[in-house]
């Protein structure tokens, strides 16, 4: 006989949500990881015909092309004012938004903060890299002050380009939130404490308790100019130091 693997012996397998297409992001990025998440988390709560993913511009977008939930494409940073149609027009959906820094927290400031003021029944997923991936690694909000991009390439200064932003702080402050937090998942610990956040957000979504965001610090090797190892080293080093990870509000 063959090998025979039983289910209890089995270490990993791929979420089936997650589809076989080829990703597009580059080696090291967390992109991925957490695609995987947000598909385990959707199976695991049995929520594949009631998810509704809002996926903006950026490297984000294509998020539609690996997970197999419906998605609404939006325009640059709007996805949280869609995300609030479609939770009002279907309120027993589970609706999140995927977005990272430069979506969520530069052009879409205002459709951000606004729905979470509001309390609306949605989670967003916030990948913060503190850089502008996917047009050429320009300066973003949540850039570190010092850190060199195409469009300070002397460093972040105060006087010249302000401080870096910090949202989820922003966020936590706001009445119509009920959960806020910041994790990363450039470790097994990590994506574990990461993927019980989804999870949260997710029920907090359906059981319509609120808003809830839920920040990934996160690498972008190809626009730090650095290999995966060194991108993840740094992010450990400069990242951690100023955007704490862990739960703002519970």
């Amino acid at each position: 006989m063959g090998n025979i693997i039983s289910p209890e012996n089995i270490v990993y397998q791929k979420p089936k949500l997650l589809n076989d297409t080829d990703m597009h992001y580059c080696p090291g990025c967390s992109h991925g990881v957490v695609h995987k998440l947000i598909a385990e988390v959707i199976e695991e709560m049995g929520l594949e015909e009631k998810a509704v993913g809002v996926s903006p511009v950026g490297c984000a977008v294509f998020a539609y092309k690996y997970i197999d939930i419906d998605w609404q494409e939006a325009a640059h940073g709007r996805a949280p004012a869609i995300a609030t149609a479609i939770k009002r027009l279907w309120p027993d959906r589970l609706v999140f938004t995927y977005q990272g820094d430069g979506d969520l927290a530069c052009i879409g400031t205002a459709e951000t903060i606004h729905a979470l003021n509001r309390g609306e029944n949605i989670a967003i997923i916030f990948i913060n890299n503190a850089i502008y991936g996917m047009t050429g690694g320009q300066m973003a909000p949540t850039t570190l002050m010092g850190m060199k991009t195409a469009t300070c390439p002397y460093g972040r200064q105060a006087d010249l380009h302000g401080y870096p932003l910090k949202i989820t702080e922003l966020a936590a402050q706001l009445e119509g939130t009920c959960y806020v937090t910041r994790q990363s998942v450039h470790s097994v610990a990590a994506i574990r404490k990461a993927k019980r956040a989804i999870r949260q957000a997710f029920e907090n979504s359906v059981n319509r308790r609120g808003s809830s965001l839920v920040e990934i610090v996160s690498t972008c090797s190809s626009g730090w100019k650095k290999t995966p190892v060194e991108a993840n080293q740094w992010m450990e080093e400069h990242m951690f130091d100023f955007y704490h990870v862990g739960d703002l509000k519970v």
